[in-house]
């Protein structure tokens, strides 16, 4: 399609530099905000909508599934610890299997009950006052790790990207994907460090001097592409 060959890697002009607003217009923005998830104001009721669907994207899926997934719990009413809670096992499983999550839907309901257990018991399910505990970054990312089995650094990354820029510390790793990215379109050089990339992207981001949206926009669609490089990579 044609919208599919604007971002494609440079081979003509080698000195043509690609354009932040064309891969926002091409990609979209966050992933929060694709669901309708406001994170700017920092509600906890927010960044817990936001933190469900992170472990959701952080699963074995299809992004696509798990959209699908977090908009299910969404109609079901339960995006909030104790909701999660409330609900049983079964309902869990059967909300799962409603959208085809049926390969890891036992798994995720066990994951989920743990999760939002552990988050009411540790941080009376707020996940800012984690936050405020949290003594640096690292330990933001541990504390969250900690909270269950299934927490890795993927969901994790995945979570602290968006809030990249909102909580002080949230500074995760430039997602591989998104490097991977920026290589491929020509952000970045190919052999760009991977320890010097994040302060290059961020650099082009205010230089580029966009009245609206956030680094983190510009991250996220970096994995909207990479994930598109990936697929086609598997149908090669």
């Amino acid at each position: 399609m044609g919208s599919e060959s604007r971002l494609e890697p440079r081979r003509a002009d080698v000195n043509s530099k690609p354009s932040i607003p064309a891969l926002l217009a091409e990609f979209g923005g966050g992933y929060a905000a694709a669901l309708g998830i406001e994170l700017d104001s920092l509600r906890p009721e927010n960044i817990y909508k936001w933190f469900l669907a992170a472990v959701l994207y952080g699963a074995r899926i299809s992004e696509s599934l798990a959209t699908r997934t977090w908009h299910e719990f969404e109609r079901s009413g339960i995006l909030a610890p104790q909701y999660i809670l409330d609900t049983s096992w079964d309902s869990l499983v059967k909300i799962l299997d409603r959208v085809g999550y049926a390969r890891y839907d036992y798994k995720t309901a066990t994951k989920l009950l743990v999760v939002n257990r552990a988050l009411l018991a540790d941080y009376a399910g707020d996940l800012n006052t984690l936050h405020a505990a949290a003594t640096d970054p690292v330990d933001l990312e541990q504390r969250i790790m900690a909270l269950g089995k299934g927490i890795g650094p993927t969901t994790t990354g995945i979570f602290l990207r968006e809030l990249r820029g909102r909580w002080e510390k949230a500074i995760p790793p430039l997602s591989p994907l998104a490097l991977a990215a920026a290589k491929t379109i020509g952000f970045l050089a190919e052999r760009t460090p991977t320890d010097s990339a994040l302060a290059l992207l961020q650099q082009q981001w205010r230089e580029a001097d966009l009245q609206n949206g956030r680094f983190s926009d510009f991250e996220a669609a970096l994995v909207h592409a990479g994930l598109r490089r990936r697929r086609r990579s598997r149908r090669a």
